[in-house]
């Protein structure tokens, strides 16, 4: 997936409009979108989401969480009041009858098939994991899903997903999720997947690690923390353009996506943070710094895409494919 510029970017996205809008929790509502023409909206797979292009300029993305069968999407939004702005934005000035602009379904969560799922959410973790439980379900797949959050009454949609089979974990009657008691308990063949904040996701990739199990499958929210002393990337380097040959020297002080919009070339990007993947990018040659929490650690060493918002070259030279 080569990277593409602001301009190519801005014709991806679809005018949608805003059908309902329910309040699902304290401080989390769901929104749904249909196309005004009332022509579906397009499918997609479970772990998939979507960036919304918001009035203030900020674009952020969540994940689709409606029925893999209906025509519409659905998303689900938890205001985060010490956020960057985005889902305050959102809870303050979307609402029902209203026009957004989307770019999307894209996964970088994608839900593999297995014989066995262990699925561990957190808060509004929750959201990407209900459509792999549906699809898990349809299969015919055995499954546990253990689903976290401060309380009860701050879990979204934990009526319909108890009533599925998934089991409640509200932190301030049952403590954490017990992770390595879980992890014991399937099979070393069971895919694992877990969505929610950062605590949550690096205790269950020690859990593995420690358990000898293969890595969980994992969506953040945030940029997990990354040792960047030694790795060989705190300095300057070239990249090279390769559909147009030019070069641009970037400063061991900016980012690839800095140096590039100093030079005239804006790529699409986000969160800024090596989360979202808004600006994954080709590499035709170089070795890559990888600073991203996104990229699984067989892709990084194949090395054939990156994270230009965070990361970086470890020589001199980088070829993208752009």
């Amino acid at each position: 997936m080569a990277s593409i510029t602001l301009d190519d970017a801005l014709e991806e996205f679809r005018e949608v409009t805003v059908i309902e809008r329910i309040d699902e929790a304290p401080g989390v509502i769901s929104l749904r979108f249909a196309d005004p023409s009332g022509a579906p909206l397009p499918e997609w797979d479970p772990g998939a989401h979507i960036d919304i292009e918001l009035a203030n300029g900020m674009v952020r993305q969540y994940s689709l969480c409606s029925r893999l069968d209906e025509p519409t999407w659905r998303i689900a939004v938890l205001k985060e009041v010490a956020g960057r702005g985005g889902s305050q934005f959102i809870h303050d000035h979307v609402h029902a009858g209203d026009t957004v602009r989307v770019r999307g379904p894209r996964n970088h969560f994608p839900f593999i098939d297995a014989a066995k799922y262990l699925f561990i959410a957190g808060g509004i973790g929750v959201t990407p994991l209900m459509p792999m439980l549906r699809r898990a379900s349809d299969n015919g797949a055995q499954w546990v899903f253990y689903y976290g959050g401060r309380s009860l009454d701050s879990m979204a949609f934990v009526g319909k997903m108890a009533d599925y089979g998934v089991v409640p974990w509200p932190q301030d009657e049952k403590g954490l999720i017990p992770l390595a008691q879980l992890l014991d308990e399937v099979g070393p063949q069971t895919a694992v997947y877990c969505c929610g904040p950062e605590p949550l996701l690096s205790a269950l990739e020690e859990a593995c690690k420690a358990a000898g199990r293969p890595a969980p499958f994992v969506e953040r929210f945030a940029a997990k923390d990354i040792d960047t002393d030694g790795d060989g990337g705190n300095h300057a380097f070239t990249v090279v353009l390769a559909k147009s040959g030019q070069e641009v020297l970037v400063p061991a002080d900016k980012t690839i996506v800095d140096a590039l919009a100093d030079a005239g070339v804006r790529l699409v990007t986000s969160c800024a943070e090596g989360v979202c993947g808004t600006c994954e990018t080709k590499v035709l040659e170089g070795a890559i710094v990888h600073r991203d929490s996104l990229l699984s650690d067989e892709d990084k060493e194949e090395g054939r895409y990156m994270m230009p918002c965070v990361s970086r070259c470890k020589g001199d030279r980088l070829v993208l494919d752009i």
